[in-house]
């Protein structure tokens, strides 16, 4: 879902700067609405990750795919802006380009092959005509290999800035964010219910909080709740996610975009994510850094614990949790370093930095 506010913001500021465009292709609902419908919105549908989980949806993903060249064929649009997603957009950045050569191709919020897979970096700078990287570290991966790079920050920068709330904490509740997509929720929320049934042991005062991203998952996550018998004590809220991270004393986050959210907030809280082992093995194969939590891989050092797999357990996770509200100086040493790393991310404006760098690519002249 981040994908799309942030491939939105960016189209925002672009048709400010050209209010004639048109705006067509896939994504999520934020694009499908300031395109008039133009954008497809599939998003929901396509966010599924790791191996086994893509191999199951291969004939759905096939017909998106040709749905989608056939449609860019038709209208030779001028630039292709392709958005993270890089298993499908580099595919299709490939099939593209030899079908309209001419159009051309930039990359926004950049694959992270520095982590998994490096060899495609070659791949990437004979497709794509320029790169668009949130964290400065990507810059000179892309540039050195000859692909035309800008760092233009992190949209979150932006985005969250609008949402900054001065309500105060509440030392009794604990934000329990279990991820955005269907999968995520199955194989993590479960395991967050029991936690905090655990900590209720420890804690009878304590409560519990968890926003569904969508009005689906919410109906999904309250049929969990029901069957845990968890009702009096979790709450559940559709959306509301930016404020439970500034009002709760700490939280459990599922990896992705809602862990930077978190420590832009300051929000202390540790990592969780599973996925199928067969694709946990691969990506153990594949993977070349040592923390999967983008928080602790822009500080290179362990900041947020990470509980991976079998140690994402009810155990480990009410442990960490118990740890972290009896201890205040632990946990305002652990809020310090997530605003620091979080200061990384650079200055406001991003999205009319990209705008600027496909507005380039819209007057160029070959």
């Amino acid at each position: 879902m981040s994908g799309d506010a942030h491939a939105a913001g960016l189209l925002r500021e672009l048709q400010a700067i050209h209010p004639n465009i048109e705006i067509f292709g896939a994504g999520g609902p934020e694009m499908h609405a300031l395109s008039s419908g133009k954008v497809n919105n599939w998003v929901e549908d396509a966010a599924v990750m790791g191996v086994i989980e893509v191999l199951k949806r291969y004939s759905w993903f096939k017909a998106r795919f040709h749905e989608m060249l056939n449609e860019a064929k038709s209208l030779k649009p001028d630039v292709l802006l392709l958005v993270d997603y890089p298993g499908f957009n580099l595919r299709f950045a490939k099939a593209l380009r030899e079908a309209l050569p001419n159009t051309r191709q930039v990359y926004y919020i950049s694959p992270q092959v520095w982590a998994w897979n490096k060899k495609r970096i070659p791949k990437m700078v004979e497709l794509l005509d320029e790169m668009l990287c949130l964290f400065p570290f990507e810059k000179p991966i892309f540039e050195n290999a000859g692909l035309k790079t800008t760092h233009v920050g992190h949209p979150l920068v932006d985005e969250l800035a609008l949402e900054k709330t001065s309500a105060p904490r509440q030392e009794n509740l604990v934000g329990l964010f279990p991820g955005s997509r269907e999968r995520e929720i199955a194989k993590l929320f479960p395991m967050m219910i029991a936690s905090a049934k655990l900590l209720r042991a420890w804690r009878s005062d304590l409560v519990f909080v968890v926003p569904a991203a969508t009005p689906k998952l919410a109906t999904t996550m309250r049929a969990m709740i029901e069957d845990a018998a968890a009702t009096d004590w979790i709450e559940l809220r559709t959306g509301g996610s930016h404020h439970l991270m500034q009002t709760a004393a700490c939280g459990v986050i599922a990896s992705g975009t809602a862990t930077l959210e978190a420590a832009t907030f300051g929000l202390p809280y540790c990592l969780v994510y599973k996925m199928a082992w067969l694709t946990y093995f691969l990506g153990k194969l594949l993977v070349k850094i040592k923390y999967i939590g983008l928080v602790n891989i822009l500080a290179g050092k362990k900041v947020v614990e990470e509980f991976i797999q079998a140690d994402a357990s009810p155990t480990e996770v009410s442990r960490w949790i118990q740890d972290i509200l009896s201890n205040d100086q632990k946990r305002a040493a652990l809020v310090a370093q997530l605003l620091q790393v979080s200061s990384q991310l650079g200055e406001p404006g991003t999205h009319r930095r990209a705008a600027v760098r496909v507005s380039e690519w819209l007057n160029f002249k070959p």
